[in-house]
């Protein structure tokens, strides 16, 4: 029979079994946190589902905005000069821009916090309501951190990307004075706008993790925070989205499709 080891690191025996009823017993005595990150993962991949079906027909910033970009390139493509439809790109380029070096500045920082763990611990035990987290959770809230600002990372880099494209699809659509055909002129229109709802769509994927990571945050406070900003986190981004009064100025004038 092999050996069996005690572990210094997890203060838990290594031998295989013990492995399942010391993971067993670490759910039963967490499960407020499990449950509790559950639903975090559940709001915030569910809310970004939701969005992205409720987007295509439904009367939303994003359903708004779509019909307001086929407007204004169906309006670039009469102009000669579309140089300030470029600008209004670029604009939009350095927007997405500063949020994906902030999230690179705050991924640097929540990896020097994984350094001085023991200290921030120390100063948030003495919030009010604050549970006592051991240090393997507290790295597990840390990465939450980091995975949503990865994440957020990836999708403002990707809608850079699709910006530029747009600013090319402008560029080489044909000019009036080429009399292309009301087909053409339609099928560039689509695209174009198209490509434009993806790299916002993507921005606002990126700015909806800076909201969830608010929610992430007060998980360092207590698991009952946790799951109310969840929620209320759901909740704001859905009365903005959905029926903020921004969105009914838009929609009293509503271009056509």
């Amino acid at each position: 029979m092999p050996p069996v080891v005690y572990c210094q690191r997890c203060k838990c025996l290594s031998d295989d079994r013990f492995m399942i009823p010391s993971t067993l017993t670490y759910l039963q005595e967490n499960q407020l946190n499990v449950l509790a990150l559950i639903f975090f993962l559940g709001c915030f991949r569910g809310y970004l589902y939701y969005t992205s079906l409720r987007a295509v027909d439904t009367p939303c910033l994003a359903y708004a905005m779509h019909r307001f970009r086929k407007q204004w390139i169906r309006m670039a493509l009469t102009r000669e000069n579309r140089i300030a439809d470029t600008n209004i790109v670029a604009n939009l380029e350095r927007n997405v821009s500063f949020f994906a070096s902030a999230s690179l500045l705050v991924l640097a920082g929540l990896v020097t916090l994984l350094n001085s763990s023991d200290a921030v611990m120390g100063m948030l035990a003495d919030f009010p309501f604050s549970d006592q987290s051991t240090r393997g959770e507290w790295e597990v809230k840390v990465m939450l951190l980091m995975f949503l600002f990865v994440y957020a990372f990836f999708k403002f880099t990707w809608s850079l990307r699709q910006y530029g494209l747009v600013s090319v699809m402008i560029g080489g659509a044909p000019e009036l004075k080429l009399l292309p055909t009301e087909e053409e002129m339609a099928r560039h229109v689509d695209s174009i706008s198209k490509m434009s709802s993806k790299a916002s769509g993507n921005f606002n994927n990126g700015l909806r993790s800076y909201y969830f990571s608010m929610a992430a945050l007060s998980w360092f406070v207590n698991a009952w925070f946790f799951i109310a900003l969840s929620a209320f986190v759901v909740f704001v981004l859905y009365r903005r989205e959905f029926k903020s009064d921004t969105l009914g100025i838009m929609m009293e004038d509503l271009p056509d499709a």
